[in-house]
């Protein structure tokens, strides 16, 4: 049987978990997965823990001491021994808030891949929240329900909203068990008043930007992940459970136990209620999110599934692995949430999925020239909704806002490297062609310049078959003539189309240029070859003084 193996490095301590399952048959309804006894898909292998600290120093300097990348290095080289011993097949191994934020965090990713043979990815907190919605929604069978998930780690804190089990909104916020102790609590034995005051402010703050969202999402309930709050629950379980779950941490009981935690030393607290040295001091910071969040939202009870990153990490590698994985899921997750950061920023709606209908259209009818994927497929969809989102700053010069607002925005699903694809290809969607010149795309890898270059060129045509953004042609189909290297446009819509004609022509110079393909408009009239000084004006901008001209 395959084994799969999950690495997480937080903030404070580092995670291996192995785990072995198996498919019955050969077709993907045939799957079936050995559950342990907690009820998960698989069987558990191995499961380790090192109690390394990254974030002792990275919230205070932001840089990772020299001591702890050590002392991780020396981990790590430990669980690359126990996945070997274990025949592991198929692993990844991420690095959260702690590592992200970093100065010298390249030094831990040279030195695990080094010294350890463990290739480390340091994943944004939106694809944390990701993996962890995907354990806690395979876990808790939320398909009917509405729920706020919030994972408190040792530097950050994700709160994503979960609507019949698909994620709706999500955020990163930094706060976390280790940053919180090291800001307010550092050299602190017992917590007094002053400090409890100190402490609880600075939750509030940080949490006070995500309220105004979460305020207008209704929810049935509060979802807790994280070591902390598994803790909790053995310390303060909701008797019965909650919302039809076992496993849930009583508030009140939690406020009435915070209570007797900052009255205690961390060794006072260990003795006392049976806990790690790593968990003794940071029960209290985790505490003190955990019980704000319920406050705001008067959750008496916090459900527990008992899952987190690595859970999410290996339902993940298992199903890929199997050939199960939902990728149409993962691309209406993509899609949503581009739409979600259009509305943000007041996009043309319409307008972005007329656009990115005709660049699919463009996309696969011309398959055998680019030869790119369903995953370019995606992130050509994402540019072509989200092409003009840079409006919302100012028309002139829009693409390059597009590029800004993209570039910086999370969008669950892409990884960094795809978003910037992604940017960048929206940023090309009109004026200047991609060049090495300008830092944006100079900064990308060579085959993400490919891709750049290719997506680019085909969004520049869909994009000028709406040019009044008035919708006026309504589908494209592609017949590529191989011999002659034309690329035929079969346009249907309405007949009073000519300055859309006119500006494909005008801004096909790109793609003729990386797919040597001269693009013609069937049944159109015979107009100014591209290169001329009335194409280059067309292609500039505005050249129409109807409205909403574009």
């Amino acid at each position: 049987m395959p084994r799969f193996a999950a690495l997480d490095l937080g903030s404070n301590a580092l995670r291996l978990r192995i785990v072995e399952a198996h498919a019955s048959g050969l077709g993907r309804e045939q799957l079936s997965l050995l559950p342990d006894a907690a009820g998960a898909p698989w069987r558990e292998v191995v499961s380790l823990r090192a109690p390394v600290r990254l974030g002792s120093e990275v919230f205070v300097t932001g840089k990772l001491a020299a001591s702890s990348i050590g002392q991780a290095c020396a981990a790590l080289r430990e669980f690359r021994q126990s996945m070997d011993d274990a025949k592991v097949d198929v692993y990844r191994a991420t690095a959260t808030s702690a590592v992200r934020e970093a100065s010298n965090r390249s030094t831990l990713v040279e030195r695990a891949r080094r010294e350890a043979g463990i290739e480390l990815e340091v994943i944004e907190g939106i694809e944390e929240a990701r993996l962890i919605q995907l354990a806690v929604a395979r876990r808790l069978k939320l398909a009917e329900k509405r729920a706020l998930l919030v994972d408190v780690g040792g530097g950050s804190t994700e709160l994503t909203y979960l609507d019949k089990g698909r994620s709706v909104w999500a955020t990163s916020l930094p706060i976390g068990t280790v940053r919180l102790l090291e800001m307010y609590l550092r050299g602190v034995k017992a917590v007094d008043r002053a400090r409890q005051k100190l402490l609880f402010e600075g939750v509030d703050r940080t949490l006070a930007e995500a309220v105004p969202t979460l305020k207008k999402l209704p929810f049935e309930m509060v979802v807790g992940t994280g070591g902390s709050l598994d803790t909790l629950f053995e310390l303060c379980p909701a008797k019965g459970g909650h919302a039809g779950h076992a496993r849930a941490v009583d508030v009140a009981l939690m406020k009435t136990l915070l209570g007797k935690l900052f009255a205690l030393t961390p060794d006072q607290r260990r003795e006392s209620f049976g806990l790690r040295p790593d968990r003794a001091d940071t029960i209290v910071t985790a505490s003190s999110i955990f019980l704000r969040v319920a406050e705001l939202f008067k959750a008496p009870a916090i459900v527990a599934p008992g899952v987190g990153l690595k859970e999410g990490i290996l339902e993940e590698l298992v199903d890929k692995y199997f050939d199960r994985w939902d990728t149409e899921s993962e691309a209406r997750s993509v899609v949503d949430g581009c739409v979600r950061l259009g509305k943000r920023y007041g996009f043309d709606q319409a307008h972005g999925e007329l656009v990115a209908s005709l660049a699919m259209s463009l996309f696969d009818d011309i398959t055998a020239f680019h030869g790119f994927g369903e995953r370019e497929r995606l992130l050509l969809r994402s540019a072509a909704l989200l092409h003009d989102v840079g409006d919302y700053v100012s028309y002139g010069g829009h693409h390059k806002h597009s590029y800004y607002l993209i570039q910086h925005s999370d969008i669950m699903g892409l990884t960094p490297g795809e978003r910037a694809i992604v940017a960048n290809v929206a940023r090309y969607h009109r004026k200047s062609p991609p060049d090495p010149s300008h830092p944006n795309f100079r900064d990308l890898d060579k085959e993400a310049r490919m891709k750049v270059r290719g997506l680019a060129a085909i969004l520049r045509i869909a994009d000028a078959l709406d040019r009044e953004h008035l919708g006026k042609v309504k589908s494209v189909r592609a017949e590529i003539d191989g011999k002659g290297r034309k690329l035929n446009l079969v346009i249907t819509g309405e007949e009073d189309r000519e300055l859309e004609e006119w500006t494909v022509r005008a801004k096909s110079e790109l793609l003729r240029d990386v797919f040597d393909l001269d693009v013609a408009i069937a049944g159109a009239a015979p107009s100014v070859r591209p290169g001329t000084r009335e194409t280059a004006a067309a292609t500039a901008g505005p050249s129409s003084s109807r409205p909403n001209g574009r």
